[in-house]
C-alpha cells in the first residue's frame, strides 16, 4: 500500500499561521526537495522575495504534483483563501473578463502560495496603485539553443555600458535558465504601449553596438541560433517573467537570482540553486536592497523610439 501523506504542519509567519498539508510531498524528485523545504527556502529569503513582489499583481506557476507534472498558471486567487490575504482586480480586454490576482504585502501571503503548490512567482511590472503605468522596465537576455553563456555575458557589459550612459540603475539577476534579467526603476507615469516602446529603442541600441551578439529579430525563424535575443516584448501588459528569488520549475530547482554587476564575469547560472542561494542571502543579503532607491525617466529612450519609427525601422513584435 502507498504511505499515508504526512500530518499537515502549521507555520507561524509574522502575524498569520500558515497550515501546510501534505509537508513531506516530493516537490523536486531528482534532489528529494518536499513542499516544506520549499517553504522553508522561500522563509529564509523572505526580504528578498516580498520585495521583489510587493503590491504586484502575480500570476502562480504551480504543480500540484512536483515539477515532474503538469503546471497549472494561475490568475486568479481560489475560494477558501485566508481573509488575511491580499488581492488586486485586473480587467483583460481581449476576454472581456475580470481576475483577483495574488498581490504580495507580507511573507505569509508567499507562504500560503507554496501551501497551494506554487514553485514560481511571475509578477507584473505595475502595482495595485495604477496597474496600468509600470514602474518597472525589464530588460530580458534570451540566449537562443547555441549561444553559450560567455556571450550572455558580453551582452550584459553593453547594457551596463548603455545604462550607464542613460543615468539608469540596472538591476540584474540570473533568469534560472540560461539568460539574464536587468530591472530598472521607472516612473510610473507612462503606459505599457510606452514603456514597450522605450525597451525595444533600448534593445536596437544594444543590437547596434553588438551586432554580431545581439538580435532584436521577434520572430524565431528569423533569429541566428547563436545569437541573444533581447526580448523588450516582456514589457508588454500582461506579460511576466519570474521574479527575483523565484525558484523554477526545473529538476535543478534552480532560482532567480539577484547579483552585482561585478558578479556577472564569474556566475554560474546552474550553481545558483534553492540548495545554495539561502546561504548566499543569510551571508550577502540582498543585492537589489535598494532598487526602489533610484527612479529613472523614459524620455531619452522615447525619443529613441520615435526617431527609430521616423527613420522607418518596424515593430517587429506582436505585443498580444
Amino acid at each position: 500500500m502507498p504511505m499515508a501523506d504526512a500530518p499537515a504542519v502549521e507555520i507561524e509567519v509574522g502575524e498569520h499561521t500558515v497550515r501546510v498539508s501534505n509537508p513531506d510531498r516530493v516537490y523536486f524528485p531528482a534532489l528529494g526537495v518536499t513542499k516544506l523545504d520549499l517553504v522553508n527556502y522561500y522563509l529564509s529569503v523572505g526580504d528578498g522575495i516580498v520585495r521583489a513582489l510587493r503590491e504586484r499583481p502575480c500570476m502562480l506557476h504551480r504543480f500540484p504534483k512536483g515539477v515532474t507534472g503538469d503546471k497549472v498558471h494561475q490568475k486568479r486567487v481560489p475560494h477558501g483563501a485566508p481573509p488575511w490575504l491580499e488581492t488586486v482586480r485586473l480587467h483583460f480586454p481581449r476576454y472581456n473578463r475580470h481576475a483577483d490576482e495574488l498581490c504580495v504585502t507580507k511573507l505569509a501571503d508567499v507562504a500560503w502560495a507554496v501551501q497551494m503548490s506554487t514553485v514560481e512567482f511571475h509578477p507584473w511590472n505595475s502595482r495595485r496603485a495604477d496597474t496600468e503605468r509600470p514602474d518597472e522596465w525589464r530588460i530580458d537576455l534570451d540566449p537562443m539553443p547555441e549561444c553559450g553563456f560567455d556571450r550572455v555575458r558580453r551582452v550584459a557589459g553593453v547594457v551596463h555600458e548603455v545604462l550607464d550612459e542613460l543615468g539608469a540603475v540596472g538591476w540584474p539577476k540570473t533568469s534560472g535558465g540560461t539568460g539574464l534579467h536587468v530591472y530598472v526603476r521607472i516612473a510610473p507615469e507612462w503606459s505599457f504601449t510606452d514603456v514597450r516602446r522605450a525597451a525595444l529603442a533600448f534593445a536596437r541600441e544594444v543590437e547596434r553596438r553588438a551586432p554580431v551578439d545581439v538580435t532584436t529579430a521577434w520572430w524565431r525563424k528569423d533569429r541566428d541560433p547563436a545569437a541573444l535575443f533581447v526580448d523588450y516584448n516582456q514589457n508588454a501588459r500582461d506579460h511576466t517573467i519570474a521574479s527575483a528569488y523565484s525558484v523554477r520549475g526545473v529538476p535543478e530547482a534552480t532560482v532567480s537570482t539577484p547579483l552585482h554587476w561585478d558578479e556577472i564575469d564569474t556566475v554560474d547560472p546552474r550553481d545558483c540553486t534553492i540548495a545554495t542561494v539561502p546561504a548566499r542571502f543569510a551571508e550577502l543579503g540582498d543585492p537589489h536592497a535598494g532598487i526602489d532607491d533610484s527612479v529613472y525617466r523614459l524620455d531619452t529612450l522615447l525619443e529613441w523610439a520615435e526617431r527609430d519609427e521616423q527613420a522607418g525601422a518596424p515593430d517587429p513584435g506582436d505585443p498580444e
